[in-house]
Parts: structure tokens; sequence; C-alpha cells
């Protein structure tokens, strides 16, 4: 995985944090956005723990740039800021998680697993944010855009949209719905190219926009 923040005593800290997992192993570093993207290019990691407030080019342009590459790793950013705007607009970059700078270790390097198996990673109080938000947001014009896209699915797509946005792993919806997980990912890759996303927070954003999943 490769750390990117602009402060080298905080690269160090998460540097050791991370060492201390067998199963993990940090390919790099990077202070900056630009380097960011650098790095991944040189290195090809699996996730990138991104900082959002960096010198030159943010964290949240780079997770753009990161994302739209081919064969992208997953984002897990990590910031001091709980800011609403912040969490919203790095998970419509294409992040997989959003966690605060104050989680302990343990979930730091949890969450590092969770989105490098290509789930979905937020905090508590993210969840809530993100939930609340498209509550408020039920009348909004991209909720009749969602609408539109949601003419697109099967009836099979819908249902593994809905579970995918309840929070359920692919062996679980597998199980809910009889189908190998094999088939689940076939299904999931075929939202993405129907729906324009890119990962399972973008399809869960998609289905509450859209009103298939409610709060």
């Amino acid at each position: 995985m490769l750390l990117v923040d602009d402060d080298p005593l905080v690269r160090t800290g998460l540097s050791m944090i991370l060492a201390s997992a067998a199963d993990i192993e940090v390919a790099g570093e990077a202070s900056d956005g630009d380097e960011a993207v650098a790095r991944v290019r040189a290195t090809s990691p699996d996730v990138v723990i991104m900082d959002i407030r960096m010198r030159r080019m943010d964290g949240l342009a780079a997770t753009r740039a990161v994302t739209a590459m081919a064969d992208p790793p997953k984002v897990l950013v990590l910031t001091t800021y709980d800011l609403d705007e912040y969490v919203f607009d790095a998970l419509a970059a294409g992040a997989s998680g959003f966690l605060l700078k104050e989680g302990s270790p343990q979930e730091i390097i949890a969450a590092v697993r969770t989105v490098a198996k290509g789930d979905v990673m937020l905090s508590p109080g993210t969840t809530r944010k993100l939930v609340g938000h498209f509550v408020a947001a039920r009348a909004n014009p991209r909720r009749q855009r969602a609408l539109t896209k949601l003419g697109a699915l099967s009836e099979r797509e819908r249902e593994v949209v809905t579970a995918v946005a309840q929070g359920k792993s692919n062996a679980d919806i597998a199980g809910e719905l009889f189908l190998s997980e094999a088939t689940v990912k076939t299904h999931i890759t075929r939202t993405f190219a129907k729906l324009d996303v890119t990962n399972r927070v973008q399809l869960t954003i998609f289905a509450y926009e859209s009103g298939m999943v409610t709060p």
C-alpha cells in the first residue's frame, strides 16, 4: 500500500502501525497529490491511504486522478477534518473509505483490510452524515436522474444493488439470493457500467438517490 500525507510524522506513525500487520506491506510514501499519482503509477499499490489537505494537488483531486486509472487501487481517505463537504467529495471522487485520524491503530488496520477486499469502510459518524444527506436531498434533481438510470437495471441487478446499499457482503448477497459469489461479482460489475459508478460507495449513493433504499 501507499501512504499519502504532507506530515512526515504522520507517515512515520502510519507506517509503524501498518508494519505491525503481517498481511500489509507499505510500498511507498508521498507528501502531496502530485507525488501520489506518480508513486501509484510506479508501485501499483492495492490500497492508498490519502490525506485531504496537502500542498499542490490536494487529496480529493489526487483521489479522482488515481481512481480514473486502469486497474486503480482502492483509496482510503484518512483525515483530521470531519466536514460534510470532505466526506461527500471524497466518496464522489471514488474513495472506498473515509476514516478520521483519531481512530485506533486496530481500526486503521481493519479499514485497510476492508477496502482491500473491495468493501466499503466508513466511520459511524460518516455513515450518519451520508444517510442524513440523502434523506434531505430526496427532492433534489439528482433523484430524477437516478430514477432514469434505474430503468437500465434488470430485476436481479436491482436486488443486488439494494443488498450492497444495505451493507451486505458478496457472500451474504450470494446466500440470500441463491447465487454464487462469482455471479454476484458479475452483477455488481455490470451495474457499475450501467450506472457509471466505480465502487460500492457510489453504488450505495445511487440506491439512496433513486429511492431503492431508505434509511
